[in-house]
C-alpha cells in the first residue's frame, strides 16, 4: 500500500524541509512535490519526500482523520503501521545544542 502522511512545514532550507508529524520532527525533500511549499504549509509525506500539498481547506479533515486511525489502532492493525512506517522512514531532525 502506498501512503502518505500529513506534517507541518515549520522551515525549508533549499530542497530540504523540516516537517512536524503529530509530534516529531523529521526532514523531507521537496524534490518531487505537485506545487511550491512554505513553512505553514501541509504536505503528504512519502518515505521521505514531500509528495503533495495539502490545500489549506482539507488540511483539518485530513489532520483528524490521520488522528483517528491513530487513536483507535489496535495491535496489528496495518493501517496504522503503514502510517507510523512513513513517520520513521525520513531521517529524524536532531535538535542543535
Amino acid at each position: 500500500m502506498c501512503l502518505g502522511v500529513p506534517g507541518k512545514v515549520l522551515a525549508i532550507d533549499g530542497l530540504e524541509a523540516t516537517v512536524d508529524f503529530f509530534g516529531v520532527r523529521k526532514l523531507l525533500r521537496l524534490d518531487i512535490v505537485d506545487e511550491p511549499v512554505t513553512v505553514g504549509d501541509y504536505v503528504l509525506n512519502h518515505v521521505g519526500f514531500a509528495i503533495r500539498r495539502i490545500p489549506p481547506s482539507e488540511v483539518q479533515e485530513t489532520l483528524a482523520l490521520f488522528e483517528q486511525v491513530l487513536k483507535d489502532a489496535g495491535v496489528g492493525d496495518l493501517m496504522a503501521e503503514d502510517v507510523r512506517g512513513e513517520m520513521r522512514a525520513a531521517p529524524e531532525v536532531k535538535e542543535k545544542a
